[in-house]
């Protein structure tokens, strides 16, 4: 199975600053994922031609199941996380991840019905501060929506903004999480046209097996948005490493 984990930047190109959903729609069909874990979606953005990003990418992609969070509201629009199943939902929470006044992020947590057995997904889109940061993974670790299903194989994906690479060695390795994007020197995916960052991570848990993990850096993915995105594939089974990682650049 795999998962595609990708900050769409809102449909607007890093470099070009130009809006085209078009490319990110092209970008996420050439990996042909079973989950996609979508961050800064929008809905209705002025920006983004006023379209509503969340109805156009299932149109395109027709996934099973759909499930849009909103997290930053505007007078003219909203953005927020979109996670995609090709297989039905048994289960869907959806976490504010919103630390006092700071900008509004979210999680949303799917227990989905695989042809290899249920599974949990977590997509997320993190703050920029690191306390934040640290704050909200042991939000969404303690939340009470996260502990049903406990006993599920379990992978987070998404935008941890995590420059420093602090948050594995602490709340989520706790947890019984493993880090499937590490070493970080070989998973940069910020910015897009010249990746310096890993930024989107993976984590997994359980008798999950994560066979291969890399970052699509083909030239449609780098002028796409701001970020590049994060492919996972595994099968449910006995947890491993991750084997066939990239070199790092």
């Amino acid at each position: 199975m795999r998962l595609l984990s990708y900050n769409i930047h809102k449909g607007i190109g890093g470099q070009d600053r130009r809006y085209d959903l078009e490319r990110i729609m092209e970008v996420v069909e050439h990996e042909n994922p079973d989950f996609v874990n979508l961050q800064e979606v929008t809905h209705k953005f002025r920006r983004c031609r006023g379209d509503d990003q969340p109805t156009v990418l299932v149109e395109r992609l027709r996934p099973t199941e759909a499930m849009y969070q909103t997290n930053v509201t505007w007078k003219n629009g909203s953005y927020g996380n979109l996670l995609l199943a090709r297989w039905p939902m048994r289960s869907r929470h959806q976490i504010s991840l919103r630390q006092g006044t700071k900008k509004p992020r979210g999680a949303q947590i799917a227990v989905i019905e695989t042809p290899e057995g249920l599974l949990k997904i977590v997509n997320l889109h993190l703050g920029l501060s690191e306390g934040e940061r640290h704050w909200q993974v042991a939000r969404l670790l303690g939340h009470r929506a996260f502990h049903e299903y406990e006993e599920l194989p379990t992978l987070i994906a998404g935008d941890f903004n995590d420059w420093r690479n602090t948050l594995a060695a602490n709340a989520l390795t706790e947890h019984g999480f493993q880090h499937a994007t590490t070493p970080p020197s070989r998973f940069r995916s910020f910015p897009a046209w010249f990746a310096l960052g890993s930024l989107d991570k993976a984590f997994a848990r359980g008798e999950l097996t994560v066979t291969e993990v890399r970052v699509v850096k083909s030239v449609a993915a780098r002028r796409a948005s701001d970020h590049l995105p994060l492919v996972v594939d595994f099968h449910l089974g006995p947890i491993t490493k991750s084997r066939g990682a990239p070199k790092g650049e």
